[in-house]
This record gives C-alpha cells, structure tokens and sequence, in this order.
C-alpha cells in the first residue's frame, strides 16, 4: 500500500488540479476525454509500467537501471538532469502557496482590497453584479462602464500577485531585490522537504499517507462548497459541454499527450526509484492501472471542483466564464483567490485551497528528492559507505537546489521561473526521454525479453499490448508530439507582452539540452572508449554486475523510502 500511496503523492500534483480542467475546457469539453483516454494507454500507461518495473527488476536508481543497456546509460543521466531541474523550480509554486497560506489567516483578505501599499491608483476592487449595476464600487471612478469593462481593469489580486508577491520587475535583465518574506517561505518549505526525505523510511513512513489523502478530502469538501453555490451548474456545463469540432485540430491531441506525459512523471526516474524499493514478486502490472486510473480519475474530478467555483465567479461578475477560465498559476494565485473573497467566511476556503496546494506539491517533491538522491547514491559502491551518506546527500540537494531557487525570489524572479518550467522540463525534453526509453527497452534490450524478466516477478506476462506499445506504438507517439513542438515552436514570453531577449533564449536551450544531448553524448562516448567494432560494442546489452534482479552484489542496507515509498518494501539489493 505504501508504494501505490507514494505514487499517488508524486504522481497526483498541481497539474491535475490547474492543467487539466482548463485543457478539457478549451479543447471541446467531454470531447477531450477521448484524445487523452487513448493516449493514456497508448503512451502513458506503457511508459509508466515499463519504468516501475525496470527499477523492481534491477533493483537499482535512475542510472544504473541502464545497466540493461550500456551503451545507452545516458538516460539514466538525462533523468537525473531533468528531475534535478524539476526540484529546482517546482519547489517556487509551494512557496508562494505557502506564503499564501499565511496571508489568509486574516479577518480580511489582503489581496480583497485596494488600500494597500502595494496597490496603485488603477486598482478596481473585486465586485458583484449588483454593485456594478448600482454604481457602488469602492475606489473607482467608473462612470457607465460595464461589468465585463470593468472586469479588465486592474484588480487587487492581481496587483497583490504581481506588486507584493513576485514585485515583479520589467526583465530579465533587471533582477532586482530579493523578496524577504517570500525567500523565508522557500526556505520553510526546504526545510520540511529535507526532515521528511533525509531518514527514508524513518522520516516519512506516516507522512506520505497524510500529503496523499489529505488534499481528496479537501477536494470534497470544495466540491461540495462549489456545486451550492450560484452559477455553479453552469460553470460545469461549460467544463463539460462537447464540442465535438475540436477532435479535428491536432492541437487537442497534443495538449492531451502533453499533459498525460506531465501528469504521469513519466522520463524523470522517480517511478524508476521507488519500483526499485519493491519486493521482486510485487504485481507492479496491476498496480500501473490502479496508479493510472487514480492518477487520471483526479484531473478529472478536480475539473467539477475548479469549474464550479468559476461559475460562481462569473456568475457573481455578470461577466462570461472564458473571462475567468486560468490555468497554471494563473488558476491558482488570481482566479481562485477571486473567487474566495466572494464568499462568506473567505479567509477559511482560502487556507483550505492553499494547504491543499502545498500538500499536492509536497509529496510531489519529496519523490524528486528521492528519485534524485537515489541516482546519486547508487553511484557509489558498498566499500564507500559511510553512515551519514543519505543525509549529507540530502543536504547537499536541498541546499544547490535553494541556492539556485535564490534568483527566483528576486524582483526578475518570475522570468527564471518561465525558463525553467518552458525548457528543463518541458513535453520536449520528456518526450525525448520517453521515446529513447521505450526503444532501449523493446530493440536494445528485447521486448520479448523484458516480457520474460517482468512474468518471472509477477508470475504471468502482461497482455501482449504492452509489448506491442513499446515496440512501435509509443514511440510513434513521442516522437509524433515531439516534432509538432518542434515546428510549432514559439519564443517564450511573459503574459503575453514580454518577450525574452535572445540570450534568455540561449539560456533556456541550454537547460534543454542539457538533458536531451546526454544520449547522444554517453552513445558517442562509449563508442569511442570501447574495444571491439561498432556493432559489438552498440549490440553489447548484458548487464555489468550480472543478471538483473538476481545476482547483483548486495550493498548495505539503505534507509530510503524502503517503507516509506514502497508496498512490500524489503532492503534493496537483497
């Protein structure tokens, strides 16, 4: 149980509540359902079976599970790289939650009204419909504009997003000051990260049952909040409503192998880390579809959550749900901290929507930790244990991590984010990884054998499906996805109106790369480093500690998410 429950901590994130109901909205409603369900098991199920039982199999971290596959060990690399890169950045939404958090323990909402410092002397104050009919907004001078005028203007939350929380400057190249108060949350959230990852089993073994139930009540809670509420039904109807057009326009079917790629942690070595914590018998295969319909059950749900509290909203403002429909942290710190100051006792379902962010986003990264410091870990042979090794490597994680998350704290904080979240760990850069995992596997390796490693785990093979996706299917998909990003790309920009000079751009094809040409590089190198011709070395696929899953050389015993992480977790390499 351990392990399905970490799986659903790291999996279920932020995207499955601020992603999903917004891509089913803007791509045809209920139509979406059928591009993303055929994509789930024609990519996102297959990948992730293959990487939890990998790691099982192996019984090793991101990198030495290649082990399978010599030559092409740079995947484990590439893993590493871009779940180093995920910790970095996505630790930046828990700390804003956290700050957030904070902020709503107040009798009034300091991001409800426009007498704050922060506020400038445009600032519009949240309004109801009646209001702007009557005339009777605070602090506006606004004559016979409409409700839907008036929702363009600028609102305190949005002034409190930008001015107070990010005080955001006019480039990246203006960095500026650091924001105290909001560096204090990150260290915060660092700070539990580390106490809950750096003793494995001993830190996290009740934990990660609370970050990953927790957040489902919430969610129940809001959704029966959402549905009493005015405006509610039609909010629904329109995340719901089909439109059946849009099955035409590939970009509905990209969006949704996107976010399944997203939403699965697929190509990040974490699920790879944590199936190796599993005893060699454990139906992993079985527990690919309970993570996967769980996984994909909550986007789903969390879609009537979101919609029905922008109902609300729109119906409250008199003005069009599409006007309030966000995404990302747009959902997340401007349309939903909205709408909770429409509603009675606001400061209430604010905490609860911002402590149910940081738990999604908690367990999230405790596993990229752990995936990440496992990689690491393995590295190191038997002989060089030291007692203390888990901790200063989760010392030394968490600290390089914080010390790059300082420049996102700054003033042109929000502007490193972007590049971060738009190239390290971007569809292309999952995808690629994905696609090179799924041909490894099936043509390196042997698909017809990886089928006789997982029946000699489970005790039967998997339904010929698997074996067939990973084959031919997958990676038609990945690479498909992967090229339409390709020649659809568009530089990045920041709302819409700033656009990152041409070294910024550099600096974000650097973090792509970075990860992407790891392959290539480790091929090529190993190439030139061997003895033999070119054919023996590129076909040499046997393992180098012996056979996977059997003989491998015992190490001593771990405190990792043995327990923690893991259903039938026993000490690895046993």
């Amino acid at each position: 149980m351990d392990f399905i429950m970490s799986c659903v901590g790291f999996a279920v994130g932020l995207g499955n509540v601020w992603r999903f109901p917004y891509l089913c909205y803007k791509n045809g409603g209920g139509v979406f359902l059928i591009p993303y369900l055929l994509i789930v098991f024609m990519g996102g199920i297959p990948i992730f079976f293959l990487e939890i039982a990998l790691g099982q199999f192996m019984k090793a971290g991101s990198i030495n599970v290649w082990n399978i596959a010599p030559l092409f060990k740079g995947l484990g690399c590439a893993s590493m790289v871009i779940v180093f890169f995920c910790n970095t950045y996505y630790i930046m939404v828990l700390a804003w939650g956290f700050y957030y958090f904070v902020r709503s323990f107040n009798a009034i909402l300091p991001w409800s009204t426009c007498n704050n410092t922060w506020n400038t002397p445009n600032c519009i104050e949240i309004f109801r419909q009646d209001d702007c009919q009557n005339g009777t907004i605070g602090n506006s001078s606004f004559g016979n504009l409409t409700c839907e005028e008036l929702a363009e203007g600028s609102s305190p939350i949005i002034e409190f997003w930008e001015n107070k929380v990010l005080n955001i400057s006019d480039g990246l190249d203006q960095p500026g000051i650091i924001n105290w108060e909001v560096m204090l949350c990150l260290m915060a959230t660092w700070v539990m990260v580390y106490f809950c990852v750096w003793k494995g089993v001993k830190s996290t073994g009740k934990i990660v049952y609370f970050t990953a139930t927790f957040p489902y009540i919430v969610l129940i809670i809001l959704l029966v909040r959402g549905v009493t509420l005015p405006g509610a039904y039609d909010g629904i109807m329109y995340y719901l409503k089909p439109d059946w057009t849009k099955l035409g326009e590939a970009q509905v079917w990209i969006d949704a192998g996107t976010q399944i790629f997203f939403s699965y942690a697929i190509g990040l070595g974490a699920l790879t880390a944590l199936g190796s914590y599993n005893r060699f018998n454990n139906d992993c295969y079985k527990d690919a579809f309970v993570l996967a319909l769980i996984n994909s059950g909550t986007s789903f749900f969390a879609g009537f959550v979101v919609f029905s509290i922008l109902g609300f909203m729109a119906s409250e403002q008199g003005v069009d749900i599409s006007k309030v429909a966000e995404s990302g942290p747009g959902l997340a710190f401007i349309a939903y901290p909205k709408a909770v100051t429409l509603m009675p006792v606001a400061p209430l379902w604010a905490a609860l929507f911002f402590f149910m962010l940081l738990l999604l986003g908690l367990d999230s990264q405790f596993v990229g930790v752990e995936g990440f410091v496992t990689g690491i870990l393995d590295l190191f042979p038997g002989k060089y244990y030291m007692r203390y090794r888990r901790e200063l490597a989760v010392a030394v994680c968490c600290l390089l991590c914080f010390i790059i998350d300082l420049s996102m704290v700054t003033q042109g904080g929000m502007y490193v984010f972007q590049l971060f979240d738009y190239y390290s760990a971007s569809g292309m850069t999952l995808l690629w990884q994905a696609f090179w995992e799924c041909i490894v596997v099936a043509w390196v390796y042997g698909a017809d054998r990886f089928m006789d490693d997982i029946a000699r785990m489970i005790g039967y093979r998997p339904f010929p499906w698997m074996k067939w996706c990973w084959s031919f299917i997958t990676p038609c998909v990945c690479m498909g996805i992967f090229l339409f990003h390709l020649i659809n790309y568009k530089p990045l920009t920041y709302n819409n109106v700033y656009v990152y000079p041409w070294w910024g751009e550099v600096i974000g094809w650097c973090l792509a790369l970075s990860s992407m040409l790891c392959i290539p590089v480790s091929v090529v190198y190993k190439l030139f480093r061997a003895n033999g011709s070119i054919r023996e070395v590129g076909w040499d696929t046997s393992p180098s500690q012996g056979t996977p899953g059997r003989t491998r050389t015992p190490d001593p015993p771990r405190t990792g998410p043995s327990q923690a992480h893991c259903a039938t977790a026993l000490p690895r390499r046993k």
